[in-house]
């Protein structure tokens, strides 16, 4: 969907949003046509019984005498309580409600918010430039491999939207980074909604490769070298498929020249396929297995958004990569693997490979970058769903300054997180028998909790966290900023704590 901003004084012509607060109170634009109409609108806004509530939608003819074909009425609650979140939210339902009456271009009616309410923090362009980033984000679709594209409750494609406001300048500056971090959300989106057959780790590798048109360093580490690395729990992982494994370092440094910092380093599971292996998965929902590699499809949507915007700030993304197969040279339940650190692991299910995947890459990331901080993102564990279900991540840290931040970020981009507890009686409950450590719990307790504690000890004491984001990286319904599908969780939550915490400014 293409995005413009226009002055307010240029006629819209064709479909026109204007807002309506609660009360209702009607915005100046739609007092303007109000008046035209000889008092119809607010007529008819009262026979439907609308009171301006956010989420609340009424479709009208425009009234005689303008370019406008049908007016789109948009409630937005009260004014004086709009937030970056609720405009964005607005933004995604005002998409969504001209897809469904078939308007596939439409102009958006931005009044001072002032004139809506009293004690509003946000100006207009702000204001804008949030409808129109969620705008965006809801326009989001993955047909690529439909040959007719209709989408199932018959709505349309909104094309065009243009945001109409006195200082549309200012607007489209402001919208220019929120643009360059949806670029990463939707990359994100588009990685995770990929196909296995299509993406696999060369493929996912070469997807990271085109970061370097941004000024992004990408280097792909080979299965030879990783196996002299010693990376042998990666790369017992994939020992079973056909597919080569590889891990993929982006480094963004949007840093003034001579300037040295540590960076901040994201670490991602790729597992671009997982049928447990010889652990073999039931067969009902392992389609869904093509988005395990969602933790590497975040770190990469995130590093295209930070080196999209300029961002002020040196950043690693390093993604294990790999396909979990069963056929004669996979991995066995028993089996014993030395990690790049050297500690020994016995691999008692080899569906829970994604741990092994990350303990190499975080040992390598933190031995290699010295980091400030290192995040990790996983769809790690069934056990999160049971726990959290399906609006929040897991939190797991090492360092309470560090989880503070990314709760911060959480509430402020509303991709929420929820903090669950480390600690010496988790760990002692992957103390290995015949090994260092194993890569599973005894029964079903904790399971997501001594996952974390497993990947704790690759880490090396420096200030870390994990994210579990198996319940967020899929959505079965749609959100006013995220249809259903691949969500892009992670993108901007990250982006924010960068941006917050990390980023020069």
């Amino acid at each position: 969907m293409h995005i413009a901003f226009a002055e307010s004084a240029r006629a819209p012509a064709g479909a026109l949003v204007v807002l309506v607060a609660a009360g209702p109170k009607l915005s100046p634009t739609a007092r303007r046509l109000d008046r035209l109409a000889k008092g119809q609108i607010a007529r008819a806004l009262k026979l439907a019984k609308r009171q301006g509530k956010a989420g609340e939608f009424h479709v009208i003819e425009a009234p005689r005498g303008s370019r406008v074909t049908r007016l789109v009425l948009a409630g937005i609650g009260a004014a004086k309580e709009m937030t970056d979140l609720g405009a964005e939210a607005l933004g995604g339902r005002i998409v969504r409600q001209l897809g469904a009456i078939g308007e596939t271009e439409a102009s958006v009616a931005i009044d001072p918010m002032a004139s809506l309410g009293d004690g509003i923090g946000m100006d207009a362009a702000d204001f804008a430039a949030r409808v129109a980033s969620g705008a965006r984000l809801a326009a989001y679709r993955f047909d690529k491999y439909k040959t007719k594209k209709k989408s199932e409750n018959g709505s349309v494609a909104v094309k065009t939207l243009t945001l109409r406001l006195d200082g549309a300048a200012a607007a489209r500056r402001a919208f220019q980074p929120l643009d360059k971090i949806a670029d990463g959300v939707v990359l994100t989106r588009d990685l995770v909604s990929e196909p296995a057959n299509v993406l696999y780790p060369e493929s996912l590798a070469k997807r990271a490769k085109d970061l370097a048109k941004l000024g992004v360093e990408v280097d792909v580490l080979t299965e030879a070298q990783m196996r002299k690395l010693g990376m042998n729990a990666l790369l017992g992982v994939g020992q079973g498929s056909v597919r080569k494994p590889c891990t993929v370092i982006m480094e963004w440094n949007g840093l003034p020249k001579g300037t040295r910092k540590k960076p901040v380093a994201f670490v991602g599971k790729g597992v671009t396929f997982d049928t447990g292996g010889i652990s073999i998965k039931p067969a009902a929902g392992m389609e869904d297995m093509k988005w395990d590699m969602g933790g590497a499809g975040v770190v990469i949507g995130l590093m295209k958004a930070l080196a999209g915007r300029k961002a002020k700030v040196h950043a690693v993304g390093a993604i294990g990569l790999v396909e979990n197969m069963p056929d004669g040279n996979a991995q066995r339940p028993g089996d014993i693997v030395t990690s790049m650190s050297g500690q020994t692991i016995e691999v008692l299910n080899t569906d829970a490979e994604g741990r092994l995947v990350l303990a190499d890459v975080l040992w390598y990331t933190q031995d290699r970058f010295k980091p400030e901080a290192m995040i990790d993102l996983a769809t790690l564990t069934g056990a999160i769903i049971v726990a959290l279900g399906e609006d929040y991540a897991g939190l797991f840290s090492n360092d309470d300054a560090l989880a503070e931040k990314i709760a911060a970020a959480s509430k402020a981009t509303d991709e929420k997180v929820w903090r669950l507890p480390l600690d010496d009686a988790f760990d002692r409950m992957i103390d290995g028998d015949a090994a260092d450590v194993k890569n599973i719990g005894s029964g079903r307790s904790a399971g997501s909790i001594t996952a974390a504690q497993f990947l704790q000890r690759f880490v090396n004491k420096v200030p870390w966290a994990h994210l579990d984001i198996a319940g967020v990286t899929w959505s079965k319904k749609d959100r006013p900023t995220t249809p259903k599908g691949g969500t892009g969780f992670g993108v901007r939550l990250l982006d924010r704590l960068v941006a917050d915490h990390f980023e020069q400014h």
